[in-house]
This record gives structure tokens, sequence and C-alpha cells, in this order.
């Protein structure tokens, strides 16, 4: 999920040097199965290629505390609304298109269901990057009694983890589908932020890797989570409770990193601030594959969807122009 303040738009003229600045909203979105989600400031759209071939968009308006609540501007708090924006809505339109991608009719997710996935998917996401280096890294106390060294083990432990899962999964062919149209999605989001026509051609000279992805900020709270582990004594301290402490530290260090990554962004035109959002990039060749035009033509009118809500909530009339993709494109409530 591409959400929050992540980057600043780069803006110079040939044979200048670069500037930066930010763009007027952060437009967001996620990877699905055969389509693309995106974010806007008043609604969040899906649009994916059932087997009939059509694009098929469905657009729903975010919740009031996402769209102007007081709580969503309050440093460290707002980071927990980004992770249920992430969890709720991403998980939820995952599960839609996955319906309509393999049979052409969308779902409805009953309450428990939803409930179920994100048990399943949040203890399995836990239980992999938090809780077995933890206790992999139990064999690296028996050799050293410095707690300090254990937990740094720990941490590279679950760095390697963390990259051996997503260079793993990336190799199977409906995930490669998938980061491709992760891929489409950063195209588009760059192309807007450009200020340039989207229109498959254009979109497509941007690059699949983008400092806004949710790849970046994951590898940043794997990261900052050696910190925050680092400080937590082992000495006398039974296995469980160092469990619990890494379960529960879990939001807590994800919205510190949200917080982290917002104050990189506002000085994103410093040299030492962008050489650390590097490897970020360097992680989502991983995460990303070149999209073909069909997969364009679905990140662009989801896109085009947020804008086109936007522009009618905020009073302002949609001009038609040549980035619409699809005439058979159809908006659902």
């Amino acid at each position: 999920m591409a959400a929050g303040p992540f980057v600043i738009q780069t803006v110079a003229r040939a044979g200048e040097r670069p500037r930066f600045r930010m763009p007027d909203f952060f437009y967001g979105g996620q990877a699905l199965i055969e389509g693309v989600m995106m974010r806007g400031r008043t609604t969040v759209v899906m649009s994916v290629r059932p087997p009939s071939g059509e694009i098929v968009t469905f657009s729903e308006p975010l919740p009031a505390a996402l769209r102007n609540g007081r709580l969503i501007k309050v440093p460290f708090l707002r980071g927990m609304f980004v992770l249920y924006e992430t969890l709720i809505l991403g998980t939820r339109m995952l599960m839609r298109s996955a319906s309509l991608a393999a049979e052409g009719e969308d779902i409805q997710i009953s309450r428990g269901m939803m409930v179920g996935t994100m048990i399943f998917s949040v203890g399995l996401a836990v239980g992999i990057f938090f809780v077995l280096p933890l206790f992999l890294s139990t064999f690296a106390q028996g050799i050293t009694e410095s707690d300090l060294l254990a937990n740094l083990a720990e941490g590279g432990i679950r760095l390697v983890v963390f990259i051996a899962y997503i260079a793993l999964i990336g190799t199977m062919g409906e995930i490669k589908r998938v980061f491709a149209y992760h891929g489409a999605e950063h195209k588009a989001i760059s192309a807007h932020e450009a200020q340039r026509p989207l229109t498959p051609v254009e979109v497509d000279r941007f690059s699949t890797a983008h400092t806004r992805c949710g790849t970046t900020f994951l590898l940043i709270v794997v990261v900052i989570s050696i910190f925050f582990f680092g400080l937590i004594p082992r000495e006398g301290v039974p296995l469980w409770a160092l469990f619990m402490s890494r379960i529960v530290l879990v939001p807590i260090i994800a919205s510190f990193s949200y917080e982290l990554v917002r104050f990189g962004a506002s000085h994103y035109g410093n040299r030492v601030v962008r050489a650390i959002y590097q490897p970020g990039l360097w992680l989502q060749s991983l995460t990303t594959r070149p999209p073909d035009h069909g997969m364009l033509e679905v990140s662009i009118a989801s896109l085009e969807s947020c804008l086109t809500s936007d522009r009618t909530a905020a009073g302002t009339p949609s001009e038609p122009t040549a980035d619409v993709v699809d005439p058979t494109i159809g908006i659902l409530p």
C-alpha cells in the first residue's frame, strides 16, 4: 500500500540542479488480483479486469475518520489509522478482486469472513517476521551472554527472512502478475504527480519504483524494530514474555516508522536523506514487475475514478480528456 507522505516530487528542467516539492495530495494504491486499488481524498476505488476482458471499477467513500477526522492529524496516532486503512480496506479489496478475477462476479465480504481473514493474515505475518526471528535468535543467545548481541542477531535474522520471503513469493506465477500490477500502480501515480497525461504510452515512461511504496515502509519497520527490540533485556525474561513484547510493540514501531518517513519527506532535498531511502527503492525490484499496457489501463482507470470523485467533492467540474481508458468502465456505488 503506497499510503502517506513518503516522497517529494522532483521538478527540474534540463541542465538545472534537481529541486523538490510536495505534491498537493498523496494518492496511494495497492496491487490486487488482476487489478489495482487507489485511495483518493474522499474515495477508495478498485479497478479489476475480469475474464470477460473489460475493466470494472468499484468506488466507495472513505470512512469519515480517514477523510477529515481530527485524530488522523495527531502524530503517532495517525500511523495507527494508516495501518487500519492498509489492513482493513486493502484486505477487503483484495478478496473482492480475487472473486472478480476468477468468476467475474463481485462478492460481499461478511464481517465474520473479514475478521477471520484479518486474524489469520496478521497472525501469520507476526509469526514469520517477529516470532520466528526471536525463536531462532535464542541459539545466538546461548553462544553470547550479551543481550544486545542476541537482539542484533534477531534483527539480522528478521531482515534476511523479510527479503527471502519477498524473493520467494516473487517466483510464483500469480504473484508475478500482482507485482506487475504493483508496478502499474506506481507508474500511474508517478505520472499524475509529474502532471503528465494519464495514457498508457505516457504512464509507461515512468519507473516501477516509487519512494512512497509500502515495501519501503516495511523495510523501515524492520530496521527500526532492531533498535526497539535491542533495548529489551533478555536475561531472566521468560520466552513467552519476549514473544508478547514483540507483538505488543508492532503497532508502536509502525507508528514511529510512519513519523520517521514523514520527517524524511520534508527533508528529501537532503542528499543524506535520499541515500537513506535508496535501499527501499532497490528492494522494490523484488516487489514490482514491468506491466503491460493492459495493466496500465487498469491502474489509470482506478486513479482517474479517484480524481473524478475528488473534483466532484471539491465542486470542480470534471473535464473529459484523453485519459479515459475504456468506455465500458462501470462505476458502481
